[in-house]
């Protein structure tokens, strides 16, 4: 009996992780595909005419056994994966892409979802009821469904190529990462590092049973190194070594697999009728087109990109001054700005960190989630978990009722891959007029605590804590009734608001007297450093600006034109960096080879969705600040048209129930002094 595919027995249906072993995965996703296979065919062979009921509804819980045991598995390869799980992705990643075209390719099953469809006008259809309707129409007609038969084959073995790219993608960018180590063992080589860096570093030695210290890539040990290390030539050791993840023409180099996965993206688009994968992918978008998002993202550099020259001119100027370079190197920019962040804010994260204690830092979340909407979070210790270091939380209404479970996972381990995350066990959705309660975890990568220090939180560690947290409010409060429409399931440029908007509570000092507390003293973080903090928001927002526009330029050259004639990926960048470049290039470095938001994670075609969340999250907190950051009335209004209604309805119109208007830029850039 494997224990995935039975129903879990535990408190609150939550994931039986102690009870899992590795070995049951593979059986469990492949007995999970059979029985949704079983579901499907129950919905084609039924002998009454297709209805909304029969066909729609059926279809949207289908296959729930499935995505719950595949939910477990691939979040367990994210947050701690090891070679057996590796290699079982490989074998079931491509039978997951085979069964979702046996069902998107199955004509029998088309032809019912179209009558409906065909019929849409006089079923008298609720707007979500419509919304699921239109989602299913188009996932079939949107993946091949209207194609003849030989062009069907040929998408299939696309898309099980794809998949199979893309998990090589991330295994070999994960491979790179951790192969590096940069091992010092005098002592004179940590100058400049904070104190708990250079502890943690140590920490790393004594595992790896060697004296003296180790750096790594991991975000955690990387970013400081970078920010405050004073020997230049070290830097400029370990950020080469960043940059050349999966691009030093050994085993784990990607290059070529990017050329594959474009080439294979946009041979799929043109299958299906677009120009482009970027033609297929934004027509789900608020932003509709390539041409649309290339104006605004041209429109938005304009505008940052006098600012950042001029940013740029004065960094170079300070780092003359201040040790006589010349030339502002890559390995340069993160500490020539924050000495001058120190100059001219005298604030540096060292100071702030003892303010930042993580559980105050959570717990801060938790108190203003309490004051917008009215939830408690509680601890509990007989939920299962993954892994120790994970903390688990019942989520409660005022009513007392249980509107979710949450999960939080913050420090870096061998099988974590970097960067920070939100993802769930659990959707929430209705059924037999029971409100299944959603499970949702948040997974970061903070430092440790260590012998002597708790886990002391980087300003923008605490940002980047703020921001899952509200995609996990996102999670929390979905209240629909499908499944596929709850929670994130929302266009990929909306998606970022809920997250993006929590941000901004961090920089109000109302907000931060609630949680940032000093560590010892209990000392509430003086008024002189939230000025400086409100202040310093803005520094260098210019070059900030002008690296997020790279990014996006980058992922929308991949896929917004045809790259069969793209050979030389280097070369290729280099063109797409031309108008957005500060940095003189660095030749054995390269972004796309490590791109993994485009190249592993959803984000093809989508990465400007930052800065598009940006406009709509500064609009939106703009309207908190007319009316107060803890109004409950525009708290509610924003739960109720955003948080709530997962995708429900069109997020513009969403939007604009919730503000009234549609979004305007000019709130961001005022926020960015790039007005």
């Amino acid at each position: 009996m494997n224990l995935l595919t039975q129903k879990f027995t535990t408190k609150h249906d939550t994931a039986p992780f102690s009870g899992i072993k590795t070995e049951d995965f593979l059986p469990a996703l492949k007995e999970g595909i059979e029985i949704a296979r079983k579901e499907i065919d129950i919905i084609v062979n039924n002998p009454d005419e297709p209805t909304f009921e029969n066909t729609t509804v059926a279809m949207s819980y289908s296959g729930d056994v499935l995505e719950r045991a595949s939910g477990i598995f691939f979040n367990l390869h994210s947050a701690e994966t090891n070679d057996e799980i590796q290699k079982i992705a490989v074998e079931v990643s491509p039978l997951l892409s085979e069964f979702g075209n046996d069902i998107r390719l199955n004509k029998a099953l088309f032809e019912r979802v179209k009558a409906v469809y065909n019929n849409k006008a006089n079923l008298n259809l609720t707007p979500e009821q419509t919304t699921l309707l239109d989602k299913q129409y188009k996932s079939f007609s949107r993946n091949g469904a209207n194609l003849p038969e030989e062009k069907k084959a040929r998408l299939r073995e696309v898309d099980k190529e794809l998949s199979k790219l893309s998990l090589e993608f991330g295994e070999n960018v994960l491979a790179e990462t951790n192969a590096y180590q940069l091992h010092i063992t005098d002592e004179k080589d940590l100058s400049g590092l904070p104190e708990g860096t250079i502890e943690a570093a140590r920490e790393l030695a004594k595992d790896a049973g060697k004296e003296g210290w180790i750096f790594t890539l991991d975000h955690p040990s990387y970013i400081p190194f970078v920010t405050y290390a004073d020997n230049r030539e070290l830097r400029k050791e370990i950020a080469i070594a960043f940059g050349a993840r999966a691009f030093r023409g050994n085993e784990y180099d990607n290059r070529e697999i990017v050329l594959q996965i474009v080439k294979l993206r946009h041979e799929r688009a043109n299958l299906l009728g677009y120009a482009s994968h970027a033609d297929f992918v934004l027509e789900e978008r608020m932003a509709e087109s390539p041409v649309k998002v290339k104006t605004f993202l041209k429109d938005l550099l304009a505008k940052a990109k006098p600012a950042a020259e001029r940013e740029f001119a004065e960094l170079t100027a300070f780092a003359k001054e201040v040790d006589g370079i010349e030339q502002l190197e890559k390995w340069d920019g993160a500490y020539y700005s924050e000495k001058l962040k120190q100059k001219l804010f005298n604030l540096d994260d060292e100071k702030l960190k003892p303010y930042f204690k993580l559980e105050n830092v959570l717990n801060g979340a938790f108190v203003i989630a309490g004051k917008l909407y009215g939830l408690k979070f509680k601890e509990v210790q007989d939920i299962d978990k993954y892994h120790k270091d994970v903390t688990t939380y019942e989520v409660t209404g005022e009513d007392g009722n249980l509107v979710a479970i949450f999960y939080a996972d913050f420090f870096p381990r061998k099988g974590k891959r970097n960067g920070a995350w939100m993802t769930s066990y659990k959707s929430q959705y209705v059924k037999d007029a029971i409100n299944e309660r959603p499970h949702v975890s948040i997974v970061c990568n903070f430092t440790k605590p260590t012998e002597t220090k708790p886990s002391l939180l980087t300003f923008n560690e605490v940002t980047t804590l703020f921001h899952e947290f509200g995609h996990a409010l996102h999670g929390m409060l979905a209240d629909t009734i499908y499944p596929s429409l709850s929670g994130t399931s929302v266009y990929w440029d909306f998606v970022e608001l809920p997250s993006q908007v929590m941000e901004n509570w961090c920089y109000e000092p109302e907000a931060l007297a609630l949680f940032a507390h000093h560590y010892q003293t209990g000392e509430v973080i003086p008024i002189e450093y939230i000025n400086k903090i409100k202040e310093s928001a803005s520094f260098q927002e210019g070059i900030a600006t002008m690296r997020q526009l790279s990014f996006g330029l980058l992922d929308m050259g991949w896929h917004s034109e045809d790259p069969s004639g793209i050979t030389d990926l280097k070369a290729f960048e280099t063109a797409q960096f031309a108008a957005t470049q500060l940095y003189p290039d660095v030749a054995g470095n390269a972004m796309s080879t490590a791109f993994s938001h485009i190249f592993q994670g959803g984000y093809a075609s989508g990465y400007y969705s930052y800065k598009w969340a940006e406009v709509l999250d500064a609009d939106a907190f703009e309207y908190f600040q007319e009316k107060g950051i803890f109004d409950r009335e525009t708290a509610t209004k924003f739960k109720e048209n955003v948080l709530s209604k997962g995708g429900t309805e069109h997020p513009m119109l969403l939007y604009k129930r919730f503000r009234g208007q549609e979004p305007k830029p000019e709130a961001l850039l005022k926020r960015a002094g790039l007005l």
